[in-house]
C-alpha cells in the first residue's frame, strides 16, 4: 500500500511541477541527486548521513553535524533535504561534504542511493520516517537514529489502520525524543530503545546567540551606536540621550501586524522593528499602510544616520532576525493566528519576554514559556494592550519575564551532548 501511495505521489509531483516553480525545483533536484552523488562521493571515505525535510529540521540537526565535524573529522558528512525551502538556502553549507536532495522513497531509489553512499550511520530529524530507506538501512545493519523526534497519539503509527506502516519504527536503532509522551507512545508499540533528551533546537539557538552579528544600522536605530550627527550635535564629552524602548516583531503575518501596529501607533515612545515572514512588496505596502504617521525606514534602503531618526525599522531581507532580537526589550513571534507560531526560543534566548498568538498548543517551547512566565499568549488588540501596559508600568515585571524566558531556554539545552554520549560506542566500533 505504501509503495502504491508513493507511486501516485510521484505522478502528482510531476504534474504539479509543470505549474509550480518550487515543485519543479524539487523534481529536478531529486533527479539530479544521483548525478551529484556519482560525482562527489569518495568511495574510500566513510559517510555519516543526515536527512532533514526542510530548513527548520536542518537547524535542529545542525548542532550534531557540527559536533561530528569537530570531534570525528575522519568521517565525511552527507546532508540531504526533501524540500526546496531547505536545500535552496543551505545547498552551500560548509559543514557538510555533500548536500543534495533525497530522491523520493521508492524501493529502486532507496537501493540506488544507499549503494552509492554506503553510509556507516544515518540520522533522520524529527518527523522523517521513509519506509523503504529505513528498511534497507536496517537490512544493511547501518545504525540509524531518530533525532529530536516527537510523537502524538493522532499520528498514523498509533491508529488501527497504521499498523503496517508502524513497522518502519522498528528499523530505528535508537530514538532521541523530545518528551515523555513520545516515550510512552513508542512503548505501546513495544519500542524501548528510547531516550528523552529534549530538543536540539535549544542547543542551536545558543550557538546562534554566541555568533550573533553586529548590525550598525540596527544599532543606530536603537541608540546603541552614536551617529556622526549625534556626536556633532551633542558636542565633545556630552552624554547622548537614553536608549528608547524597542519592540521586535519577528516572522509576522498580517493578522499579527493588525494587532501590534495599532498599539504602537498610539505609543510613540516605543521604537518598532518589524521582520515580516513574507517580504514581498505587496506585504510591505500593507505594513506601511498600517503605520500611520510614523517615521519608517527599510533596512536595505537606509543608512545609520537615517535609521537613528526613524521610529520604525522594517527588515526587508532574510538572515538577520536571530541577531535582531537582542536589540529589543520585548519580542513578538508571528504565526499564532495562522497554522502555528514560528521560532519562539530564537527570541527568548536573549532574555526578552515573547508574545505570540493562540495557535501554540502543539509547540512545546511555547507551552514552556507560558508556564515560566516568559511567554504571553494574546488574542486581540485589547489583550495585547493590557499586557504591554503592565510591562510599561513595571520595569521589574518586564525584567523578570525576560529573565524567565532566557532561563527556560538555558535549562533545556544539552540534547546534543546526550545524543553524542549515547552513540560514542557505535562510533568507536567503526
Amino acid at each position: 500500500m505504501y509503495n502504491i501511495f508513493i507511486f501516485l505521489y510521484l505522478i502528482g509531483v510531476w504534474v504539479t511541477s509543470l505549474f509550480s516553480d518550487k515543485v519543479r525545483k524539487m523534481w529536478k533536484g531529486e533527479h539530479d541527486a544521483f548525478r551529484v552523488l556519482r560525482e562527489k562521493v569518495d568511495p574510500t571515505a566513510q559517510y555519516i548521513w543526515f536527512h532533514a525535510a526542510s530548513l527548520g529540521e536542518f537547524e535542529q540537526g545542525r548542532p550534531l553535524i557540527e559536533r561530528f565535524r569537530k570531534e570525528y573529522p575522519q568521517y565525511k558528512i552527507l546532508l540531504t533535504f526533501f524540500s526546496p525551502s531547505g536545500y535552496e538556502v543551505r545547498k552551500n553549507y560548509e559543514g557538510a561534504d555533500i548536500v543534495c536532495y533525497l530522491p523520493l522513497d521508492t524501493i529502486f531509489n532507496a537501493h540506488r542511493f544507499l549503494k552509492l553512499v554506503h553510509p556507516v550511520m544515518a540520522f533522520f530529524i524529527k518527523y522523517e520516517f521513509w519506509y523503504n530507506y529505513l528498511h534497507i538501512l536496517h537490512h544493511r545493519q547501518v545504525p540509524t537514529y531518530s533525532v529530536s523526534s516527537i510523537f502524538r497519539r493522532n499520528q498514523i503509527f498509533f491508529r488501527w489502520y497504521g499498523e503496517d506502516y508502524a513497522r518502519v519504527l522498528h528499523c530505528i536503532t535508537h530514538f532521541f525524543v523530545q518528551n515523555e509522551e513520545s516515550r510512552r507512545l513508542l512503548a505501546t508499540l513495544g519500542l524501548e530503545n528510547v531516550d528523552v533528551v529534549g530538543d536540539t533546537r535549544f542547543d542551536r539557538v545558543l550557538q546562534i546567540k554566541a555568533a550573533a552579528k553586529q548590525l550598525p544600522i540596527v544599532e543606530a536605530f536603537v541608540g546603541l551606536r552614536p551617529t556622526l550627527g549625534d556626536v556633532a550635535s551633542a558636542g565633545t564629552g556630552a552624554v547622548l540621550p537614553d536608549r528608547p524602548q524597542v519592540f521586535v516583531a519577528g516572522s509576522s503575518w498580517p493578522p499579527d501586524e493588525e494587532i501590534f501596529i495599532p498599539y504602537f501607533n498610539q505609543h510613540p515612545q516605543w521604537k518598532l522593528i518589524i521582520a515580516p515572514h513574507v517580504i514581498g512588496e505587496d506585504h510591505l505596502a500593507q505594513i506601511m499602510d498600517l503605520l500611520k504617521g510614523r517615521r519608517v525606514v527599510r533596512y536595505m534602503k537606509t543608512t545609520p544616520e537615517e535609521a537613528a531618526r526613524a521610529e520604525v525599522l522594517i527588515i526587508d531581507c532574510f538572515g538577520l532576525l536571530s541577531s535582531i532580537y537582542h536589540y529589543g526589550q520585548v519580542a513578538y513571534v508571528g504565526g499564532g493566528f495562522g497554522v502555528g507560531i514560528h521560532n519562539t526560543i530564537e527570541a527568548a534566548v536573549w532574555n526578552v519576554p515573547v508574545f505570540f498568538g493562540p495557535n501554540n498548543r502543539r509547540f512545546m517551547e511555547a507551552q514552556g514559556l507560558k508556564r515560566c512566565g516568559g511567554g504571553l499568549e494574546i488574542h486581540d488588540l485589547s489583550d495585547f494592550s493590557s499586557k504591554m501596559e503592565a510591562f510599561s508600568a513595571s520595569p521589574t515585571m518586564l525584567r523578570q519575564a525576560g529573565e524567565a524566558a532566557g532561563a527556560f531556554v538555558a535549562s533545556l539545552a544539552g540534547a546534543s551532548d546526550k545524543i553524542m554520549r549515547r552513540i560514542e560506542g557505535a562510533l568507536s566500533s567503526k
